[in-house]
Parts: C-alpha cells; structure tokens; sequence
C-alpha cells in the first residue's frame, strides 16, 4: 500500500500541471491555489462589504435560535449543521495541521493562517449561502446540498449549463478523494501517531485500532445526517472546551513570553531576508493549513449546512461564517502560540523526527506535555474524538458526492469503502497521506471558487434584501410571531 502511494506521489511530482497548482515551499513561485484562494476570499470581504465583521452579533444571535420561524424548512438545525461542520474542521487540522505549518513554514505561517481564516469567514458565508439556495430534497428523504448543486444549478442559469455540470462533476470526484485522504486517512494515520505513543499495544496493534475507529464511525454515520448532528450537537462543544481549557493554562502559565510570540509572529511573517523560503513560505503554508483546517473555499462544508431548517439561504451562510473564526482565529492561534513559547518547532530540535515525519499530532502532544506533564494522554483522547467526529463529518461529505455521482442505491458501497480504508490507514505513511489529502482537498477549490465568482452577485442580492428587513424590523417581528 504504501508502494502504491509513494507511486502516486512521485507521478503527480513530474507532471507540470501539479507543480503550477501546488508549487513549492522552498521555490520562488506561489501555487496557483494559494492564489485563488487569496483572491477569492479577498474579492467576497470586499464584495460584500466585510460581511464577516459587520453581521457577527447578528450571526450569533441564530445560532442560539433567536430568529427561528415556523417557516424554516430542512432536517436538522442552524447549530446542528454548524458543530457537524465544525466536527470536520475542528480536530486534527488545529493540532496537526498547526504544528506541521509553524515547524515547516515558521512562526510567520500563523500570522498568515489568520488573515486566512478572517477572509474565509467571507468565503464560508458565500458558499455556505449558494448551498441553501440550490439545495434539492430528494425522494429518499434526505437533502443533496453543497457545491456539486450550485454549480450545475446556478451557472445553468447564467447560460453556463454544460460548464456547470462539469465543474460539478469534477468537483464530485475531488471531494470523494478528499474525504477518503484528508477525512479518513489522514486523521486515522495522524491519531494512531498520537496514541500509539501513549497507549504501547496498539503501537504493536494498529489494525486493532483501525477496526475501533472504523466501528464507531460506522456505527454513527449509518444513521445519516440527523444522527450525524445529534452526534456532533453533544461532541463538538466538550471537545472545544476540553482543548482551549488546557491552552488557555498553559498560555497562563507562560503569560510573560506572550508577548514575546507574538512580536516573532509578526517578524517572521514579513521577513525579508529570504523573501521566498521566509515570507512567502510563511505565507503558503499559512494558508494552505488554514485552508485544510477550516476548509472555507474549498466547499466541503456547504454539504453538512444544506439540511439546515432556515428560512433565508443567507441567515445559514451567516451562521456558517462562525466556523473559520472559531477554528482558525481562535483554536489555531492557541494551539500555534503553545507551539512556539515551548519551542518544539524547532527544526534542530529533540523533536527533528517528527517534523521530518510530519507527525504534527505527536508534536503538538509534545508541547502541552512539557508544561502539563499529564495531558499528552488526555490530549490522545481529543485527537481520538477529533479524528472520530472529523471521519463522521467527511462520510457524509463524501458520501453525498458519490450519491450526486452515482445514486442513492450506492450509497452503502462508499460507506464500506470508506470504512475499510479507516483499516488500511494504520499501516500506511503519514507523509504521504499528508501530500495526498492537500492535494486533493486544495484542488476542490478550483471549481468550487470559480462558480462563487460567477454567482457571488446572487447572494449580494440577497444579503441587501435579508439586511432590509433586518433594519426594518421584519425579521424581529417573525421571529416574536412564531416564537
């Protein structure tokens, strides 16, 4: 299996195409998605004039259920689909992912995964929004959402209809890919990695681990998206907890070298004296482990906010903006400032060998361990139930794409599929999983940025009709009726 990877890999190492899309930390040339990306979050907080600052108290206000109508159609609610997409952003991308961009892009890279996060609150509510709008119920009950609709759906109706259809098919493909790399074996490789090291016997066990994780997943994902969100409703909300309760100890504990952080933060974000391998590596692993932790533009998420009960496509997208500023702003910063004031990052280091396996997961567990001797164990806990909640998640996201594909009857063979590849997992390469998922989990964004371009308009529209109503009172009064 292993043979097979690194097979892939090399080939997709000598064909131009990828190297234009990926490019290189150490080269002199920024990867066309990193690109895209910038550009498209850029665009959308400037389009829509900075919707991710000037609707943030009225975004939490539908979170706790404020503006619930009796209108509101969908299967699960607002929060539901928030924490279910929550549960595939908020895990190992905040404590892998974190690590792996400041040991290989330095402290710089969490100064620019940031500014990521704050331009993707603006991608998320766009696509976020696009997905309500188009989302279809289908016959079986459950709800075909996400980018594979608005981009056949929604360029159809700017005359792009066998575009459309293509880049929704193509994006199919992609997401399948993703969620069976970056939702499924990479968090199955990056867990076994943390707990095999507290736990000795599944170091000489791994397939006994891959069939517990594989069990619980099925167990749950069996049940679709309700019990998907019933899941996640309970389990997002501890994990969060349980994570930014030990880094706010630990940044207590280490208060005076805050600020320290800090500053070098800000330094070698900007640092010029290797412009390409400093600041600009800086700056493509930021944003590429932003994209990979919150996953705003790539357009995963859309699918688990599709069967969300609303009213108004853009009330969803304002709920979906929470995502990158909860799991990027917030989550990734603590997790990235732990890093630095302990100093595991470094590349000369004791902990060389898991920078060099890119074994972020261990890493990060290194550094909570050297001020709260204890919690690598605790810590093994939260990244199995990061893992479990993110595999939930990423089923479902794949498993609509492949119904999208190839119809509902299906449907159980991707869920087999999927779980016996959670298996497979345990004895395959992290550093190859780890170049694989971001490759294909990147490349979502090339259709799914491409239609917001082409359908942003739309849901400008809408947010100026939706923000009318706000100021007027409208909505206030629907809310007061039907409460």
């Amino acid at each position: 299996m292993d043979a097979f990877f690194s097979n892939i890999n090399s080939f997709l190492d000598t064909i131009l195409f990828f190297d234009i899309l990926f490019g290189t930390v150490e080269g002199v040339s920024l990867p066309f998605l990193v690109m895209w990306l910038i550009s498209g979050g850029i665009y959308l907080t400037f389009f829509t004039k900075f919707i991710n600052v000037r609707v943030f108290k009225h975004s939490f206000d539908i979170i706790r259920g404020r503006y619930t109508t009796k209108d509101d159609v969908g299967q699960i609610s607002p929060f539901g689909a928030l924490t279910t997409a929550l549960s595939a952003t908020v895990g190992l991308g905040n404590i892998a992912g974190v690590a792996l961009a400041v040991s290989i892009g330095g402290p710089g890279a969490v100064f620019w995964m940031i500014v990521a996060g704050f331009l993707g609150m603006s991608l998320k509510f766009t696509e976020v929004t696009l997905s309500i709008q188009y989302r279809e119920f289908l016959k079986d009950g459950t709800v075909m959402g996400g980018a594979m609709e608005y981009l056949s759906k929604g360029l159809a109706t700017k005359g792009y209809v066998k575009l459309g259809k293509f880049l929704a098919v193509l994006f199919a493909f992609l997401m399948i890919g993703g969620a069976i790399g970056g939702g499924n074996i990479f968090q199955v490789s990056q867990a076994y990695s943390a707990i095999s090291h507290e736990v000795p016997y599944f170091a000489s066990n791994p397939l006994v681990f891959g069939f517990i994780l594989a069990g619980l997943t099925g167990a749950v994902i069996i049940g679709g998206i309700t019990r998907i969100a019933s899941i996640t409703e309970k389990l997002v909300p501890i994990m969060v907890v349980v994570y930014i309760s030990a880094s706010l100890w630990i940044l207590g504990v280490n208060f005076d070298k805050i600020d320290d952080a800090f500053a070098l933060i800000f330094n070698e974000a900007f640092n010029t004296s290797a412009v390409y391998g400093g600041m600009l590596g800086a700056l493509i692993q930021g944003f590429q482990r932003a994209v990979f932790s919150s996953e705003a533009g790539i357009g995963s998420s859309p699918v688990a906010h599709a069967p969300a009960k609303t009213k108004y496509p853009v009330r969803q997208g304002m709920v979906a903006l929470y995502e990158p500023f909860i799991d990027t702003v917030v989550i990734c910063t603590m997790t990235a400032l732990v890093i630095i004031i302990t100093g595991v990052f470094e590349p000369d280091g004791p902990h060389a060998s898991l920078i060099a396996a890119k074994e972020g997961a261990a890493l990060t567990s290194a550094a909570y361990g050297t001020v709260i001797s204890w919690f690598p164990t605790v810590l093994s806990i939260s990244i199995f139930l990061f893992a479990f909640s993110t595999m939930i998640s990423w089923s479902y996201y794949g498993e609509r794409a492949w119904v999208y594909l190839f119809g509902s009857k299906f449907s159980l063979v991707y869920k087999l599929m999927f779980l016996s590849l959670s298996v497979i997992a345990t004895v395959v390469s992290t550093g190859i999983m780890v170049d694989l998922s971001f490759m294909l989990m990147l490349a979502m964004a090339i259709p799914n940025i491409f239609g917001l371009f082409i359908l942003s308009g739309d849901v400008k529209r809408q947010l100026e009709e939706y923000l009318l109503k706000l100021k007027s009172g409208d909505l206030d009064k629907e809310a007061i009726r039907d409460a």
